[in-house]
């Protein structure tokens, strides 16, 4: 099994660590087949109701090992068929009714970007930073970064990171819609844990539905989303959390 990536999972959390720091937590080819995988994982098993997603060392991750696979004799061929492995993974999380939540330290450049926003909810720390850096070694961006980030920022902004040497600090990043919040880099472990414990002991089936009701909007029209809504919330107010959560409502509001 990789060690590129580590997983548990515990009580309905499931806990996926970046776990190359030496490389700035790049994704070599191993890595993204792991990552591939355990996004399968995540998705079928019923055991897990949420997600909790770092990394080791000083930085959350750079995106794809490219360097590493120059040096070994990499063409554009390889280049693109580890993309596409990583992007099936990215398809996998962003697809699949479970909530979230990345903790970021220090480096997310390039391709770690799209790693950071496959989270619902990002936390970072104060010494974080975003940069792209692709145009500097002449490639274009992957890892979903051209869709994710104008998502979170806007097209305008999210050129400015891309065609500029432009870097954000954890302030500014949380400024232009990078992430939720920030937080002293000590406390960014147990905040991102706690956010999702909120999630495991709340209606997690419902923050699950929500969470994908938002992601599909971007690829459907206005009426087939209100469909959606409908079905959904009719399907969540027939399970037994909501007719409990709802009785426990309607007993307050009558007192």
């Amino acid at each position: 099994m990789s060690n590129g990536i580590l997983f548990e999972v515990s009580d309905g959390l499931a806990h996926i660590t970046l776990n190359r720091p030496e490389r700035l937590n790049a994704i070599d080819a191993e890595a993204a087949r792991r990552w591939r995988e355990l996004a399968q994982e995540v998705a079928e098993r019923d055991d897990i109701t949420a997600v909790l997603f770092d990394a080791a060392g000083p930085a959350f991750c750079a995106g794809g090992d490219v360097a590493a696979m120059a040096t070994m004799g990499g063409s554009g061929e390889v280049v693109r068929e580890l993309a596409d492995i990583i992007h099936d993974g990215h398809r996998v999380f962003a697809q699949t009714p479970k909530p979230i939540v990345a903790a970021v330290q220090g480096a997310v450049a390039g391709g770690g970007l799209g790693f950071m926003l496959v989270a619902d909810y990002v936390v970072a720390g104060e010494a974080a930073f975003f940069v792209s850096k692709y145009a500097d070694i002449g490639l274009t961006p992957d890892c979903g970064v051209s869709t994710l980030l104008p998502e979170a920022v806007g097209v305008r902004r999210a050129l400015q990171l891309l065609l500029t040497d432009r870097s954000l600090t954890a302030v500014e990043g949380q400024e232009w819609g990078l992430v939720a919040e920030v937080v002293p880099d000590d406390l960014l472990a147990a905040r991102a844990r706690a956010v999702a414990e909120h999630w495991l002991s709340g209606a997690t089936g419902a923050y699950g539905q929500a969470k994908r009701l938002v992601r599909d909007s971007v690829a459907r029209s206005y009426a087939d989303g209100l469909d959606d809504e409908a079905r959904t919330i009719g399907a969540a107010f027939d399970t037994p959390d909501a007719r409990a959560r709802v009785a426990a409502f309607a007993a307050r509001s009558t007192r």
